[in-house]
């Protein structure tokens, strides 16, 4: 491989052992690998473009560093970097068919964090989320009986249940206490490219709590009132977290009683932004949007609206100048102001927010909130919980908050 193309990535500066080093993650998870790089093999990464030539990498690594690099050592690295899956080539087109054929012809999106997000058996599962629930941290255990009918939605985080789950829980006993719904339609962020805003699935999804089944109805309904393929960007469905996690709430909150889900990955607005317009005038949201609600209308069901969405990501990690810690007080105070929007159900203001500072805190749930907040039948809003994690190593932080409509 003479010119040697990575995949797209993340890469961010932490440390380890005290040591300054680049983070690699591939973000489709392919790799499940984090890669450690010190600053001059990074360096050698950097160019792998698919346009310099190993000869080329040679040279800018001598201009750059003064010393000679030898070709085997470039090879071993191009060679470790394929055999991870995070280069463009033969070896990793091939493992992205094989996948996209499998996901393809399955009835099932499995539990694909079962195993490295939370633990894969069922009791040690339960007793792991159960904690999230216990105080201090976590708002106590929901009560099973006789709940009031009021809750419309919710807004819960997508983070890892490391750093999140105590927030999580504060949304899910909201909805274990206020909701009558066995039909919940899940808005989740896409943390990866697609081509339309929106991706729709038939499948089923597995976890350790067992299989929970999506409304094929509602989903075919929603789709043919599209004037696009919605499902054309299905694969996404099989790496993505943020429906993943919120099921696992939902089922370990209903253990015995009969759910639906309709599973939605939502594609980042930051068009709307860039042209400084409403993301309702873009034509493939605004129609999204109406087919939702018509959806949600037709239905004869009682339904609870899910958006999966962490809030602002800051530091160095995330391409600021300056780290996490210096920003967390100012951070504080925007998100709060953003969510009093969202508590107001105003989706036109809560984006208003975001888009004077263009999007500077990078709020990735934005789509999947805009879109909860468009919904007829949500009159009002409560915030239950607002968090921020910081990480040491990498000087970045995530924020996150749960949020209960009525």
């Amino acid at each position: 491989m003479d010119f040697p193309k990575l995949r797209s990535i993340n890469a961010f500066p932490t440390q380890v052992q005290g040591q300054q080093v680049i983070c690699i993650q591939d973000p489709q998870g392919f790799s499940q690998r984090a890669l450690f790089l010190p600053p001059p093999l990074f360096f050698i990464v950097s160019l792998f473009d698919g346009k310099h030539s190993i000869l080329d990498i040679q040279a800018e690594y001598m201009r750059k560093y003064g010393e000679l690099i030898y070709r085997e050592k470039i090879e071993e690295v191009i060679d470790q970097l394929d055999a991870q899956l995070l280069l463009d080539s033969e070896l990793f087109r091939d493992a992205l068919e094989r996948e996209k054929r499998d996901f393809r012809v399955s009835r099932v999106r499995e539990a694909t964090f079962a195993g490295t997000s939370y633990n894969p058996d069922p009791l040690t599962l339960r007793g792991q989320v159960e904690g999230y629930f216990a105080p201090p941290d976590g708002p106590g255990k929901p009560r099973m009986e006789n709940p009031s009918g009021a809750l419309k939605g919710i807004i819960a985080p997508h983070i890892d249940f490391q750093r999140g789950g105590p927030c999580y829980a504060f949304a899910h006993k909201e909805v274990r206490e206020a909701s009558h719904a066995d039909l919940f339609v899940i808005l989740g962020t896409a943390h990866c490219e697609m081509k339309n805003y929106f991706s729709l699935t038939l499948k089923d999804f597995r976890t350790p709590f067992g299989t929970a089944k999506t409304n094929k109805a509602f989903v075919e309904a929603l789709s043919k009132a599209c004037d696009w393929d919605s499902f054309e960007d299905e694969f996404v469905h099989k790496r993505e977290h943020s429906i993943e996690f919120q099921l696992i709430f939902l089922q370990f909150i209903y253990p015995s009683k009969p759910i639906e889900i309709v599973p939605i990955l939502c594609r980042s607005f930051h068009e709307a932004i860039e042209r400084s317009i409403s993301p309702r005038d873009i034509p493939q949201i605004g129609i999204f949007i109406e087919a939702l609600k018509k959806t949600v209308r037709s239905i004869d069901r009682e339904v609870c609206l899910i958006a999966s969405a962490d809030l602002a990501h800051i530091g160095l990690q995330f391409g600021d100048g300056d780290p996490a810690s210096s920003m967390l007080n100012e951070t504080r105070v925007r998100d709060l102001e953003m969510l009093a929007y969202a508590e107001k159900v105003d989706a036109e203001g809560f984006y208003d927010s975001i888009r004077k500072e263009g999007d500077r805190r990078r709020i990735c749930g934005f789509p999947c909130i805009y879109v909860l907040l468009n919904i007829n039948g949500i009159k009002k809003g409560r915030l239950l919980k607002y968090a921020q994690s910081q990480n040491q190593g990498n000087q970045s932080a995530v924020t996150f908050a749960s949020l209960a409509f009525y």
